[in-house]
């Protein structure tokens, strides 16, 4: 299982309910039933990895999920997964109202925009990055928020969602290891991870 999806993993407690908003292939759901006994549900729009995700037995719908998850009462899921998916999400603040509502907790994961070698590349070659986190050029990329770790904080303090855990992670997008990063991990990390809730 790639890295940050472990890391997700280890904030997740057994028993627990869990929602993975674009669940992909739903692999951290199988994991998290088979580890943790966990009772998953996931959502994702691809159409063939919902059907991927539903041949491991991972209990999927396929739709979108910023209109699906309107569907659930208050309170459903112990914890709400929306995994290196913000940066696709048109509407960031209703999506996120919507997971802390049917979530107890959400964990919420993206590409740090500002992570050095992003910089690098504004920089010295003055055009807009692509990397392994943000494998796209300007004018096919379904990435339409560009998110720094700085930022996801400060908007998490200006709309009054509580950091539970914020947490800068070095990794490659399919990897299964990495580092956690405590210094500097709005210029060294390659992902932010976010643990929240709102009170």
């Amino acid at each position: 299982m790639r890295y940050d999806l472990d890391l997700i993993a280890s904030w997740i407690t057994p028993g627990s309910r869990v929602l993975d908003l674009g669940c992909g292939q739903g692999e951290l759901l199988e994991f998290l039933h088979e580890a943790k006994q966990v009772r998953g549900f996931g959502v994702e729009q691809d159409e063939a990895k919902a059907a991927s995700a539903i041949s491991r037995g991972v209990s999927v719908l396929q739709g979108d999920f910023s209109r699906e998850v309107r569907d659930y009462p208050d309170k459903t899921f112990d914890f709400v997964v929306l995994s290196q998916t913000l940066q696709q999400v048109p509407e960031p603040l209703p999506v996120l109202e919507q997971i802390l509502r049917v979530g107890k907790k959400a964990v919420v994961s993206f590409p740090n925009f500002a992570h050095w070698r992003n910089r690098c590349q504004l920089f010295f070659q003055g055009q807009a990055p692509v990397t392994p986190e943000l494998p796209y050029d300007w004018h096919d990329t379904p990435n339409i928020r560009v998110i720094a770790f700085k930022d996801f904080t400060r908007f998490c303090n200006r709309y009054g969602i509580t950091i539970l855990e914020a947490v800068g992670v070095k990794t490659d997008p399919a990897s299964r290891s990495g580092l956690v990063l405590r210094w500097l991990p709005n210029l060294r990390a390659t992902y932010g991870i976010f643990l929240l809730s709102k009170e």
